[in-house]
């Protein structure tokens, strides 16, 4: 049984994978303070399966990009649950999980988010589903003048650009509605098999994927901290 949190954006949830297959799942929308649901729905889930942390085979969690202190809100949990109990934790990109349904299927995929500053973040993929290049934040404009080929969109950030991919890019793309469970089943199915075939991250190193300082610091600078597994 795995327990897989995303809490990198202001849709959060939770949700338990068991064999391949998402056995229940939690979601919620807040703003500013996810740590005040996220406990309470861990221990929801748990409860209605009969089961207690002690008895998980792995824990995931959704790196970002996010909000700063909702990112650090889910992944500090998932450490300390995995840490008191010596259960395998995996990490995997946010904007990995919004495409990962749709790879693999002939069609190029972006992923996008909102990062504020009216700027997103993207993810591309080539239409074998190798990623193009490292996530990189851009103007929405920047985005949809490098699409020259039939596009699936996905991610949170359609909230926001939906109808305007629509309307700029016309056939070019095709838009996968948002939904939060979708990527909370792609975090618990694709993490519960990377640990089966690799294990999991150190718990130690694993840290949030931040693309830039937060707004009280640097705004101009766009820092990566590289995501590596520990060889």
């Amino acid at each position: 049984m795995l327990l897989a949190i995303d809490t990198s954006t202001r849709y959060a949830g939770v949700a338990l994978a068991q064999e391949g297959q998402v056995i229940s799942i939690r979601n919620w929308y807040s703003k500013t303070n996810h740590s005040a649901n996220l406990i309470p729905a861990i221990s929801d889930v748990l409860k209605q399966h009969g089961i207690s942390i002690k008895d998980l085979d792995g824990i995931a969690c959704a790196l970002g990009p996010g909000s700063f202190s909702a990112l650090r809100v889910g992944l500090s949990t998932a450490k300390a649950l995995a840490l008191a109990d010596g259960i395998p934790l995996m990490g995997i990109k946010t904007l990995d999980l919004e495409a990962h349904a749709f790879l693999n299927n002939g069609i190029p995929v972006t992923g996008i988010c909102d990062v504020g500053r009216q700027e997103i973040a993207v993810a591309a993929f080539k239409a074998t589903g190798k990623q193009i290049e490292e996530t990189i934040i851009m103007k929405p404009e920047e985005l949809i003048s490098r699409v020259k080929d039939l596009t699936i969109f996905c991610g949170e950030g359609l909230v926001i650009l939906e109808d305007r991919i629509r309307n700029e890019l016309g056939g070019l793309g095709i838009v996968i509605p948002f939904s939060p469970s979708t990527r909370l089943w792609s975090l618990a199915t694709s993490a519960e098999r990377l640990i089966n075939e690799e294990g999991g991250h150190d718990i130690r190193t694993l840290q949030p994927y931040y693309l830039r300082m937060p707004s009280i610091g640097t705004p101009k600078r766009r820092d990566v901290i590289s995501q590596r597994r520990k060889q």
